[in-house]
């Protein structure tokens, strides 16, 4: 009688472990296609009462997780992040600047304002023409004003969208430090814990690249590539406040735009390297404080330097030292102490434009005449002309020296584009790179086709040991009969 209650309770024990199989597979096919889902296996083990044996049990289920690869993959998403958020800046200011080809682009502007100056000298008393030129002219000047506005509207949006990730990252370390505290408690949803707190760290690498510690209680530390805890018990909070507005005078080192903090410690916001280095977040501190004023001050310096070739008298004698030349810094004349957000300020100079209570006669005769002079003389607009086609070395800007003023336009739009094509063939390596080891992780999770094969071989031995516990109910009523 003993043999037979052993063996009713090894065959019962086994339909609880085939039970618990069952539910574990299930859970499996039903989360095939999530991606941070961890495939589950049952650990079945030998039941022990009293140092003796009494079938079998699942001892526990095991997550299917590999470390270096799924630390590998995050790395590889935010370098993804990074570069993509360079490469969409650059493309952006390539967009706002235009490429050499296009009539819109600042060197298309600059080669219209050129052949109507043309146009106009051929026929100084043309007032058509000289308002086409007048057209032309304040064409160059809203093309230096829109890509000056376009800089700054990707350094707001770079700043709202720091905002958005510090709010993210706090919010997600909170939520993992109240699910470590739920794991360590333990129960039996702790695998669910563990694969939403998997989905939330893959949230925060992405915005800063981490590394994730196993504890031996079950949680897990969290501390970024640069060195900074971000989770260790307790969550640490990031700190960072948006601007409403962001114009070319305004950084980071002036106090006019914040920077990040730690539990209330500034900390470096490099891109390459610092706390925060290799992820989304910092590639957007890089925007918005290093590469949008990078591209602002070369716009700025092309700006000065087209101001520059029309403010001198050796162009328009009829100006005098001081004195405002055809294109102007909001009007007034070039201070070259503000040079700081001059393309979004560059105009044309008011005395020559109707609208504004001027004349189109000074374009042939000077700003600075009293009367009109001959209608016939294309003196001044022959040196209009000269003058965008003069070489000179710009001040600032760090363009090329001996230069014409569609050779820096070309340069400053060639620099643009070669930038934003680099970032762009950096991109596509991250992305291949990012994708290949998510399909690696992928064909470490849940193969249904093995899932489903399992559920046969769960069904089997189901009915093997069904007929077992049959078999011993026959056996016991014999027994009785007897």
């Amino acid at each position: 009688m003993t043999n037979l209650s052993t063996s009713l309770q090894n065959a019962l024990s086994g339909l609880n472990v085939l039970s618990r199989i069952t539910e574990t597979v299930s859970s499996n096919v039903a989360n095939s296609s999530n991606e941070h889902y961890a495939a589950r296996e049952a650990v079945i083990g030998q039941r022990v009462i009293g140092g003796v044996g009494f079938g079998a049990g699942v001892v526990g289920v095991l997550r299917d997780i590999d470390p270096v690869l799924q630390g590998e993959r995050r790395f590889a998403e935010a370098e993804l992040a990074k570069t993509s958020a360079r490469a969409d800046f650059y493309a952006a200011m390539e967009a706002a600047i235009g490429l050499p080809d296009e009539p819109g682009s600042l060197s298309g502007r600059l080669a219209q304002f050129g052949a109507e100056l043309i146009n106009a000298s051929s026929r100084p008393d043309s007032e058509s023409r000289l308002q086409s030129a007048l057209d032309a002219a304040q064409g160059v000047a809203r093309g230096f004003n829109t890509a000056s506005d376009a800089v700054q509207r990707e350094r707001l949006q770079a700043d709202r969208a720091i905002a958005e990730a510090v709010n993210t990252v706090n919010t997600a370390l909170s939520q993992i430090q109240d699910l470590n505290a739920q794991i360590v408690r333990g129960g039996s949803q702790t695998l669910a814990l563990a694969d939403e707190r998997m989905r939330l760290v893959d949230q925060i690498s992405e915005l800063i690249p981490m590394r994730e510690i196993q504890r031996e209680n079950g949680s897990i530390a969290l501390f970024t590539q640069g060195g900074a805890i971000l989770l260790d018990i307790s969550a640490a909070e990031l700190g960072f406040t948006s601007a409403g507005l962001i114009t070319p005078e305004m950084n980071v080192g002036a106090g006019s735009l914040s920077g990040l903090t730690i539990n209330g410690k500034p900390v470096s916001t490099s891109a390459d390297k610092g706390p925060i280095a290799g992820g989304k977040l910092g590639a957007l501190f890089d925007v918005r404080d290093v590469q949008a004023t990078a591209v602002q001050t070369r716009l700025d310096a092309a700006a000065r330097d087209f101001i520059e070739r029309f403010e001198t008298p050796a162009v328009d004698p009829t100006l005098t030292a001081g004195d405002p030349g055809l294109f102007t810094d909001g009007g007034a004349a070039l201070d070259v102490t503000l040079e700081v957000g001059l393309a979004g300020r560059i105009s044309v100079n008011a005395l020559a434009d109707p609208s504004q209570g001027g004349a189109l006669w000074r374009l042939r005769d000077g700003l600075g005449a009293a009367a009109p002079g001959a209608a016939g003389d294309a003196t001044l607009l022959n040196a209009l002309s000269d003058a965008l086609g003069a070489t000179r070395s710009p001040a600032t800007g760090g363009f090329l020296t001996q230069q014409t003023a569609f050779g820096i336009a070309g340069e400053l739009i060639g620099g643009v584009a070669g930038t934003q094509s680099a970032y762009q063939s950096e991109q596509s390596y991250a992305r291949a790179r990012a994708d290949t080891l998510l399909s690696r992780q992928l064909e470490r999770g849940v193969d249904t086709d093995s899932e489903m094969q399992r559920l046969l071989q769960v069904e089997q031995a189901f009915a093997a040991n069904a007929k077992v516990i049959s078999t011993i109910d026959e056996l016991i009523e014999t027994l009785l009969r007897i």
